[in-house]
């Protein structure tokens, strides 16, 4: 549980005096030349398009005329014929053989609990103070967490942990695995009208609980899903997990044609639930909540009139070649036994540094060529030129309509509108999200995403970026480009009922 969040967490709970790193006032000439190599991965289509539009354009100037001169030419000249023939079929091959296959989202589904799983914030503080378990010092730790930490008071715990006592097992551990992950499957089977049988390839990423048979043999044997499925299961990913199988999805999705691949995001908490004192172990406590989320992606051209989104990018950064970086948010026992995940003090610097490689590569991808051209020549004055120029910051705002940063905590999103220059209404579904769900690991991206459609802003062509952090220590960005506009009034996700009542105002401080 507190794995994928560590990225994030901690940021809440640390002094405010820790800031999240500027991280646009230095970059490395790597990951520039990084993003570029990701923009020529598919060179020679990118070669041959101009080619045939100019192919084209010269033959559109041909008269009937001049067709008829070229063909009696031809019918006289054998060795031309064989020469234009293998060319044109070399060149049809390349051009079939390099071409991606797209990958659609057809659609995705928020699991949202039943009211009899709501939490609120007295409550939690109340069940803390039951187990016994934890000092008054910490007990007192907790709800400053709370009360700086953005959450509302309708956030949803599985049934072990508010039990009393607590009943942290695996058979309540695999029940709410299989509430949460049938639950959202369910509802997403339901809107796509796709029977299970149809699907060809199942990712399933949940970090801290990965029982045998795995999470993903347990949604095979649920549904009964084909023998010759494609199935994976990712643990001890952190929250950039549900960026990760997207990512395996899209690349499983260009060897497997006409396929459908389904995506289950998750954390379990039953499991995971800290009864320990050690204060950098109980921040995952304060911020963790019960969720998960379904997506359906597709690579048949059948679903391109139907889905909602087009994947455009995935970039991936990990730095966990770095000792610093990889033992930054450690999964281990306390000194009395008692298993937690502990957050370095030096998680901002290496969540701040993660993040500038991940955005520095990300930006020749989706960056216009005008703010392109000023940052790269900027940074080519002050690399090569060793000139004393500015830093210039790209404008991100220019490349994305719609930011859905995963909502690990509030200090951290409040660091990140800083530094992306985002305004309040970029932030809004992240901090509602936040507020309304608290922080759901790797699905809290599709919370995002889902507000952000129940509040009717997805426009046919917007372009959206769905960004990550996770253990280990990894950044991760996708981005999708809105297929159609969405009527939310068609729209059926966890806000719908609620959506009138958001945004909402989240003091600083929300006193117990």
């Amino acid at each position: 549980m507190s794995e994928s969040n560590p990225a994030t967490q901690p940021v809440t709970q640390r002094p405010t005096s820790q800031k999240l790193p500027d991280f646009k006032q230095s970059i490395k000439l790597k990951y520039v030349k990084l993003g570029y190599h990701y923009l020529i991965t598919h060179g020679m289509y990118l070669f041959l398009s101009p080619i045939i539009v100019l192919i084209s354009a010269q033959l559109s100037t041909f008269s009937l005329q001049d067709l008829y001169n070229l063909w009696e030419h031809l019918r006289f000249n054998l060795i031309s014929v064989i020469l234009c023939s293998t060319l044109l079929a070399f060149l049809a091959t390349l051009y079939f053989v390099t071409r991606p296959r797209p990958a659609y989202l057809v659609d995705f589904s928020c699991y949202k609990p039943e009211d009899a799983r709501k939490c609120t914030r007295k409550i939690f503080m109340e069940r803390s103070g039951l187990t016994g378990t934890f000092t008054e010092e910490n007990l007192k730790f907790q709800r400053k967490i709370l009360e700086r930490s953005g959450l509302g008071e309708n956030t949803y715990f599985p049934e072990a942990v508010l039990r009393i006592p607590p009943n942290p097992c695996m058979a309540e551990a695999r029940k709410e695995a299989e509430t949460v992950m049938f639950g959202a499957l369910d509802e997403l089977l339901a809107k796509t009208n796709v029977k299970p049988k149809d699907i060809g390839i199942l990712i399933v990423n949940c970090s801290l609980f990965n029982p045998t048979p795995s999470l993903s043999a347990m949604v095979i044997n649920h549904y009964k899903l084909r023998g010759n499925i494609v199935s994976y299961n990712l643990g001890g990913m952190g929250c950039s997990a549900g960026l990760i199988s997207i990512d395996l999805a899209k690349q499983l999705l260009q060897v497997h044609p006409n396929s459908y691949a389904v995506v289950l995001s998750m954390e379990n908490i039953t499991l995971n639930w800290y009864f320990g004192n050690e204060r950098s172990m109980l921040v995952s406590n304060c911020l963790f909540r019960m969720g998960g989320a379904a997506i359906l992606l597709s690579n048949r051209r059948g679903d391109k009139r139907r889905s909602k989104y087009q994947l455009l990018h995935a970039v991936r950064t990990h730095k966990g070649s770095d000792d610093k970086c990889f033992t930054c948010v450690t999964q281990h026992e306390d000194s009395d036994g008692k298993i937690g995940v502990s957050l370095s003090k030096d998680l901002m610097a290496v969540a701040g540094d993660a993040l500038k490689a991940n955005i520095t590569t990300l930006g020749p991808l989706v960056l216009p060529m005008s703010e392109q051209l000023l940052f790269f020549a900027t940074l080519v004055g002050r690399k090569l030129f060793k000139m004393k120029l500015k830093p210039y910051i790209p404008d991100f705002k220019l490349a994305f309509d719609h930011f859905c940063i995963h909502a690990g905590g509030r200090a951290v999103l409040d660091e990140l509108e800083k530094n992306l220059q985002l305004s309040d209404w970029h932030m809004e579904p992240s901090r509602m999200t936040l507020h309304r769900f608290g922080n759901t690991s790797s699905s809290s991206l599709w919370y995002e995403l889902a507000y952000t459609e129940a509040k009717g802003r997805i426009k046919r062509g917007d372009r959206l970026w769905q960004i990550a952090f996770g253990s280990g220590f990894k950044c991760n960005s996708v981005v999708w480009r809105a297929m159609r506009t969405l009527n939310p009034a068609k729209e059926k996700n966890p806000w719908m009922d609620e959506i009138h009542l958001f945004p909402v105002d989240v003091p600083k401080v929300s006193a117990l």
